[in-house]
């Protein structure tokens, strides 16, 4: 099982606003959504751009280079060209900061 890795405190997070962060060697993207924050690779399916550079709309991301869409709470294809989904990760807040768990190899 991994460690858990502090990305970012809680208060550097605009709502409906993504961000690109480091997840050991990993790009993530952070969004925060009303009162949660979600984890997801920052890697549209694709064709590999950063969906961190995207806009929110209703729930999903849009990726900035062709218009996939995925859930931002399950990482489901919501829209084309993307057909495979992308991975979220578990998010936990302690203490205003926002730590995140790379779960893929468990």
């Amino acid at each position: 099982m991994s460690d858990w890795v502090l990305v970012a405190r809680l208060d550097t997070l605009e709502v409906n606003t993504p961000v690109s962060a480091d997840l050991d060697d990993e790009r993530i993207m952070l969004a925060r959504i009303d009162d949660q924050v979600v984890a997801l690779e920052d890697l549209c399916t694709h064709d590999g751009a950063e969906i961190s550079s995207g806009c929110i709309v209703d729930g999903t991301i849009e990726c900035p280079r062709h218009g996939a869409r995925f859930c931002l709470k399950s990482g489901e294809v919501m829209a084309p060209p993307a057909y495979e989904g992308i991975h979220v990760f578990p998010v936990d807040i302690r203490n205003g900061e926002v730590w995140v768990r790379d779960d893929r190899w468990d």
